[in-house]
């Protein structure tokens, strides 16, 4: 197992940039969601 990591680093690498991106996509639709709330307090 430690053999293919070492050979094939580049998947690591980019399994963890991958989850970055998707974090960051997870937090701004959070974020998304809880601006529409506080437009619709606003309006009301």
């Amino acid at each position: 197992m430690f053999d293919f990591l070492t050979q094939n680093s580049i998947y690591i690498v980019l399994l963890i940039v991958l989850m970055g991106w998707i974090g960051i996509f997870l937090y701004l639709l959070r974020l998304d969601k809880k601006i529409d709330k506080l437009k619709k307090l606003i309006k009301d």
